[in-house]
């Protein structure tokens, strides 16, 4: 299913990028100031690795590893999949489904030129979110409403026919109206 927006259309042009010895404290203080989960790890523009808040969480925290004495490159991630501007969001989104991460660095022959987020994706195409749904985890799964499950009728918000209406505090919701609370 090709959607006609390419990588490029999306990406984020000017990722927040670091150098490898830098620290997880100070990285964890960048992806504060930014707002972003990810750093790109690079040297004189060459792309070495990614860290995300999740590394730092799962890698080195979880491990007892000091935050201000840990450089990124004990435990950011150097195999990098990554994906050219030109391919359509849905390649990147089926990539990023696939290998269960949520950023792609944006490579052009071989310069990078941006990176593309899952964020950045489901803004400009939310209909894609049901592809990545398979892969989430939910914790107490069996108390939350599922998308794709539930009974054929109209939402109780928009008023739009649905052929997945579910239960949310006592309405019934189309997905939409579900990822709009």
């Amino acid at each position: 299913m090709k959607t006609g927006y390419k990588v490029c259309d999306a990406m984020t042009r000017s990722p927040v990028s670091i150098d490898d010895n830098v620290t997880l404290e100070q990285c964890a203080r960048m992806m504060e100031k930014n707002h972003v989960g990810a750093l790109l790890v690079k040297d004189n523009g060459k792309l070495l690795g990614l860290l995300t808040e999740q590394d730092i969480v799962r890698k080195a925290i979880a491990k007892g590893m000091v935050p201000g004495r840990t450089k990124v490159k004990n435990i950011m991630v150097t195999r990098v999949k990554t994906i050219a501007p030109e391919k359509d969001i849905y390649d990147a989104l089926t990539v990023m489904r696939n290998m269960n991460i949520r950023h792609l660095p944006v490579i052009d022959g071989t310069k990078m030129i941006g990176l593309l987020t899952l964020k950045d994706i489901l803004k400009i195409q939310p209909q894609l979110f049901e592809l990545m749904v398979e892969k989430f985890e939910l914790r107490e799964e069996e108390n939350k409403p599922i998308f794709g499950e539930g009974e054929e009728g109209i939402c109780e918000s928009c008023g739009t026919k649905s052929k997945h209406l579910n239960e949310v505090k006592g309405t019934l919701l189309c997905s939409e109206c579900i990822l709009r609370k």
